[in-house]
């Protein structure tokens, strides 16, 4: 019997014997929901290899914290299990548990986990010799794990798919049988419509690019560097910018959960909310209380080098990365800020962010929404319920800097001083175009008097709301002129985690205003005096 097999036969002994009716993971339900092309993540992968093994049990020492960024708790004891074991020395401070594992790494894990090892050599041109990869597909090999892509190519650097991942882990974990695994195709197809909606549109260029591809796989000299994982992504990245749209944009899986953390309320970086305006990163506003407000940076501040590296030629997403890093980490921004080039030293953090934050003026409120985010979905509308309790003469709020987010978040907002049904915006897509209609009840009654705060940092969903309540006279809109981001972008999220965000329709006010390039004019124009703030003296004053 091989050692494998003693492994798996006393630690199922453990299990039985401990618990009498205790049964191992199976590969396949370890990699649940995983379709046949799927890439697995690291961090599902070694989660599904210390299950498959039986190792959650195994004791260490929780008390140590783990060399590791950012493991997310519903993976950290796995990764311990996995550290005890040696098993994660091939992906350094960063695990980058989102992105895909590949061949080899998956191999250099179970090898590890399963304390195997080989003294033999290998002879497949992707593998360096004397590496512990190389001990690693030699163990694959004696025990039949895995089979090489070809016969001098192992295929160390491809990403592993859910298929090869099911069947990894069932022959790690002795269940040798030759049925193919039962494996969820759960990809989704997204078709895009064209003209009369008979038709399709194909990939443009189509037998170029696979043909391409083919010669690439069989004649390529460095056939060790051919990475499907960056050919795939980087062929979307290619995709979508050719459109030309700043909005739209393919996001790798750890920038795509990135966005999301954002949109949930809370990034790492320096808390700064950023567009790309004619080429170049440039500084929409600062979040409050943010290392970026605290070191001066200002709306409209254009951002050119990061720690002395030009971000000219960057994609917006490659730019966004240069500036964000590991909490507590100092960056040197060299910033443009009419016609003059300044340097800013920011200390990266983890910014939460406060998405409401309301205070009172006398018998007036003042509530500031620092973005439209989930947040502000679920928690502003009991607050602005408690408001309204306390009968008001007036509410401010403040939408100054506030660089939007979610379009149901402007839906909510606006609902809170309008009847139920009625319209908030129109939205024009290819298809069609429609009025949005508040869908929830009123809470603020409508002899509360309100005023609208904005300037040129207020976008996106902010103008939404501002608008609005503009064309349905519903609220005096003091400041100046909005940023004028009048587009609609929605996120596709797919099985490898990557997304999508693309521009979907563009907005217009109630009354068709268009917002986008233009912005909402305040009814009263007011900018802030040597450091007073002008619009709310202004505000107040009008509700008094």
């Amino acid at each position: 019997m091989k050692r494998l097999s003693r492994i798996v036969a006393s630690a199922l002994l453990v299990l039985l014997t401990t618990t009498g009716v205790a049964q191992a993971t199976t590969a396949h339900d370890a990699l649940r929901g995983y379709g046949e092309g799927d890439v697995v993540t690291r961090g599902d992968f070694i989660r599904a290899a210390v299950q498959v093994l039986n190792l959650e049990n195994t004791e260490v020492d929780e008390s140590i914290d783990l060399p590791y960024r950012r493991v997310a708790r519903g993976l950290e004891k796995y990764v311990r299990v996995a550290h005890e074991k040696d098993a994660l020395e091939a992906f350094g401070y960063d695990l980058l548990l989102a992105q895909g594992v590949s061949r080899g790494d998956a191999l250099r894990i179970v090898t590890s986990l399963t304390d195997l090892s080989s003294s033999n050599s290998v002879a497949f041109k992707d593998v360096r010799s004397g590496t512990p990869e190389e001990e690693a597909v030699q163990v694959a090999v004696e025990e039949d794990w895995m089979q090489p892509i070809r016969d001098d190519l192992f295929g160390v650097r491809r990403k592993l798919t859910g298929r090869e991942g099911i069947l990894l882990l069932r022959k790690v974990s002795g269940d040798n049988s030759n049925a193919a695994p039962s494996i969820k195709t759960n990809a989704k197809t997204i078709k895009v419509n064209f003209g009369s909606q008979k038709r399709l549109m194909n990939l443009p260029k189509t037998q170029i690019l696979e043909s391409i591809w083919s010669v690439i796989e069989r004649q390529y000299l460095y056939s060790d560097k051919i990475d499907v994982d960056e050919a795939a992504f980087g062929a979307a990245e290619g995709l979508v910018k050719s459109l030309g749209d700043k909005y739209t944009t393919f996001m790798r899986p750890v920038r795509a959960k990135q966005f999301q953390t954002q949109i949930n309320g809370e990034v790492t970086g320096i808390g700064a909310q950023v567009e790309y305006i004619d080429g170049v990163l440039t500084i929409v506003s600062p979040i409050k209380g943010s290392p970026a407000e605290a070191a001066g940076l200002e709306p409209g501040d254009q951002v050119l080098k990061v720690d002395g590296v030009p971000l000219a030629g960057l994609s917006f997403m490659d730019a966004v990365e240069k500036v964000r890093g590991p909490k507590g980490s100092t960056i040197k921004m060299t910033i443009r800020r009419q016609g003059i080039e300044l340097d800013f030293n920011v200390m990266r953090d983890i910014i939460r962010v406060p998405e409401a934050i309301i205070t009172w003026q006398g018998d007036i409120a003042v509530v500031q929404l620092t973005q439209f985010g989930r947040i502000t979905q679920q928690e502003l509308r009991p607050q602005m319920e408690i408001i309204s309790e306390k009968n008001p003469q007036g509410i401010v709020l403040d939408l100054r800097s506030n660089p939007g987010g979610l379009l149901s978040a402007a839906n909510l907002v606006v609902s809170l001083f309008v009847p139920k049904g009625t319209p908030y915006v129109e939205v024009r897509s290819r298809q069609d175009q429609s009025l949005s209609l508040t869908t929830q009840e009123q809470v603020i009654d409508d002899n509360v008097k309100l005023v609208v705060l904005v300037n040129e940092g207020s976008a996106s969903a902010s103008e939404i709301v501002a608008g609005a309540l503009q064309d349905l006279g519903r609220g005096t809109i003091v400041g100046a002129k909005t940023f004028g981001k009048g587009t609609v972008q929605q996120v596709l999220q797919f099985n490898d985690q990557s997304s999508l965000k693309i521009t979907i329709a563009e907005w217009y006010t109630p009354d068709g205003n268009k917002i986008d390039g233009i912005g909402v004019y305040p009814d009263l124009g007011i900018s802030e005096i040597d450091g007073r703030d002008e619009p709310l003296l202004k505000a107040l004053d009008l509700l008094r």
